[in-house]
């Protein structure tokens, strides 16, 4: 499939004749931050063509130089993807070990980005517990799990409407950001017997190996695999999602070769060389990468090292295992937990201590919002504790991912349609907080501060002041800067239910300053407002 984001400039290469294929016309035009594929053919192949050498050197006309390594793409064809970090004119030249396609040149002339392209996700280097993209703007994630999304068009080859489908809706409420395997086998919990085809997509027929899952040939890769995955990625870039993409999973019954073996590094050197141009691209090294027993911290070591070589763009790496992390914050751009204490708050602020200096996300918080079958439990089903849950990951200065039993794992419902309305998720709750973020730029707010005698807060220290009011709550005593009393303060309510926002008032503060909380059965976000 070719996207509208994806720009292809192809070589047909015939011994010492070179051939440029359709000449490309102004929609086709290649863009800053949009991947732009350089498509080349070999006159003769070796035994192993995924492992042939293939690269090429990048020249901005500035001076600045990207070594991009190429991937077998299947037919003779080889495959280097580019996205440029700049406008303007770039020229390149090819290196293989294949000698047809060694010392081929071009110019690629780059337009600057459409308005809605930001660029690949960065460390924002003046907040370091926040991200950016490469435009310099804000990137707030509010994460979606959906470990199983590759597999719901994996066996169409026309298109993935279910794919899009999912995705569309993800994007429609709020989340940025998606977490899912390139390939997962089936889970090892008992399935709901209620569970009916159509959702179920445990036990696909679809390998990234050649053979089976049950029968795999691990020395060679299923590149039609990875051609239809590619679509996946491909459109959450158009929809503006990170793709956060763990390239392992160890306890959802993959047939995986042997650890550091060759076919292991081919695996893992063929994912990293297809998807490291895609700009929505973040990595993580493997789903609880130390649960299991199949590694240790070495192997672990070892595959981040070998990324970094590999990965030209140097994408932000992360590893889904809280104890990792912890121990060897140096080796990842940012921190996943795993942490599901119902203290959640005060937990995600001892991690802030722990990790200084990292984005931290809770990539499982426990909560796993209920569906019409029974998944994986955890400890929180409720859609309403789940959000309670995600919004303390947000006023701790974290960052929250959020589960669906519809969609986290083996069971995946891409239609909501399918549902009644009794059965469908509570999702436009994440929209109404994506509201919130933007509303207020949360991810420049500073967390920890006790500005309350209950609940939590963020603040920018100039004045504006958000509380996250626990629905238990019905006064609220305030702890304001010194020197205001006497002065009047503007309150505002946050409903994150419905996502509706009161009316200001205005309140003279007092020495002891409290507030009412308005009537409600689940917590509130109240907006204050000072003199500075």
């Amino acid at each position: 499939m070719s996207s509208p984001m994806l720009t292809r400039v192809t070589f047909a290469l015939c011994l010492i004749c070179f051939a440029l294929l359709p000449s490309l016309n102004a929609d086709d035009s290649i863009r800053q931050w949009e991947v732009t594929e350089i498509r080349l053919t070999a006159d003769t192949l070796p035994d192993v063509p995924i492992d042939a050498s293939l690269s090429a050197e990048f020249t901005h006309e500035s001076g600045r130089v990207f070594q991009v390594p190429g991937f077998y793409d299947g037919n003779n064809e080889y495959c280097i993807r580019f996205t440029a970090p700049d406008s303007g004119k770039w020229t390149y030249k090819t290196r293989s070990d294949i000698s047809s396609l060694t010392g081929q040149t071009g110019t690629l002339d780059v337009q600057p980005a459409r308005d809605h392209r930001r660029g690949g996700i960065e460390l924002d280097p003046d907040h370091p517990r926040q991200f950016q993209y490469q435009d310099g703007k804000r990137y707030y994630p509010i994460a979606f799990e959906c470990d199983w999304l590759f597999a719901l068009d994996a066996e169409n080859a026309d298109g993935i409407p279910k794919s899009s489908r999912l995705i569309d809706m993800i994007a429609d409420n709020g989340f940025n950001q998606v977490v899912m395997n390139v390939f997962a086998y089936d889970v090892n919990w008992k399935k709901d017997d209620q569970l009916i085809d159509k959702y179920e997509y445990g036990s696909p027929d679809v390998y990234p190996f050649a053979g089976h899952n049950e029968s795999p040939d691990h020395s060679q890769i299923n590149i039609e695999y990875f051609q239809r995955l590619d679509r996946v990625i491909e459109y959450l870039d158009e929809k503006g999602i990170a793709a956060h993409l763990m390239v392992y999973v160890w306890n959802k019954n993959v047939n995986w070769p042997e650890a550091n073996g060759d076919a292991d590094n081919r695996y893992f050197d063929y994912v990293v060389r297809r998807y490291q141009a895609y700009p929505n691209l973040i990595w993580d090294i493997s789903k609880e990468a130390l649960g299991y027993g199949h590694n240790d911290v070495n192997y672990i070591h070892g595959r981040i090292e070998r990324l970094r070589n590999l990965d030209a763009y140097q994408r932000l790496i992360t590893v889904h295992d809280y104890s990792y992390c912890r121990r060897f914050a140096d080796k990842i751009d940012f921190v996943s937990v795993q942490l599901w204490q119902s203290e959640l708050h005060h937990v995600m602020r001892e991690v802030c201590k722990n990790i200084p200096g990292k984005p931290i996300l809770n990539i499982e918080h426990g909560g796993y919002e209920r569906g019409p079958y029974v998944v994986f439990n955890g400890n929180y089903t409720s859609p309403e504790v789940c959000l309670e849950r995600s919004y303390q990951c947000v006023f701790a200065g974290t960052f929250p991912t959020h589960y669906w039993q519809g969609a986290a794992w083996n069971v995946v419902i891409d239609d909501l349609n399918d549902l009644t309305p009794d059965q469908r998720p509570r999702l436009e709750y994440y929209r109404h907080l994506e509201t919130l973020v933007k509303k207020f730029d949360i991810g420049n707010l500073i967390a920890g501060d006790v500005r309350s005698n209950a609940g939590f807060s963020l603040h920018n220290d100039k004045g504006l002041i958000l509380y996250y009011v626990p629905k238990e709550c019905d006064f609220l005593g305030l702890r304001l800067p010194k020197g205001l009393q006497g002065e009047t303060m503007s309150l505002q309510w946050f409903n994150p239910f419905d996502g509706t926002f009161s009316e200001t008032s205005e309140q003279t503060i007092t020495r002891w300053p409290a507030v009412e909380v308005p009537e409600g059965d689940g917590f509130r976000v109240l907006i204050l407002r000072h003199p500075s």
